[in-house]
């Protein structure tokens, strides 16, 4: 939690607000969701329903490789951000996804997740590094990553399948000991008016 901002997991109860919010949001959020690609023969895609999102993304966090969260802003549901892909091992990495709701973007919501979840992984998870994956041309989000000082590492072609294709991202990252002081704490240093911790 970090002022209006909090990280919480997500639950069956957050349906009709979840719904509502993302609903609301279709036709901002269209051309960076993630989408199901064609089956192949004889098999049918079809995106999961809410419950099932739920279910899955619980099982995933109880098996240890994903942590999902809502975005709760002023006390009402904003967005999701989920860490996902957490490996250990030599490895002890994971990648971050997430959407914000039109209404609150530009309102430092989306950094201010972004480091939060960062943090966490970091100092109470153990992971030593994390990567956010975007399409090039949506700067929005190009901009919270290069805000919080993620390291552009390059480009990975074709590597998901958004808005009905194959899209080609950037890879972002940043390592624990980029941050020793966390990256909560940058942010707030980088951003004017935001009152020191």
């Amino acid at each position: 939690m970090d002022g209006d901002i909090t990280l919480r997991p997500i639950r069956m109860r957050d349906q009709r607000a979840w719904r509502e919010v993302n609903r609301r949001n279709r036709d901002w959020l269209r051309p960076w969701e993630a989408t199901v690609p064609p089956a192949p023969p004889g098999h049918v895609a079809q995106r999961p329903t809410y419950r099932q999102m739920v279910r899955h993304l619980r099982s995933e966090a109880s098996a240890g490789r994903m942590l999902p969260f809502v975005i709760d802003y002023q006390g009402r549901l904003a967005g999701q951000l989920t860490v996902a892909g957490i490996t250990w091992g030599s490895m002890c990495s994971a990648h971050v996804g997430y959407w914000v709701d039109e209404a609150v973007a530009g309102r430092g919501v989306m950094p201010t997740s972004v480091a939060l979840a960062v943090d966490h992984c970091f100092r109470r998870v153990g992971l030593h590094r994390i990567e956010v994956c975007i399409r090039p041309e949506n700067g929005p989000s190009r901009r919270v990553a290069e805000k919080l000082g993620f390291r552009e590492e390059g480009l990975r072609p074709r590597y998901l399948h958004i808005d009905g294709g194959w899209r080609d991202h950037l890879v972002y990252a940043l390592t624990a000991e980029e941050v020793p002081e966390g990256l909560l704490n940058r942010w707030r240093q980088a951003r004017p008016g935001t009152p020191q911790k």
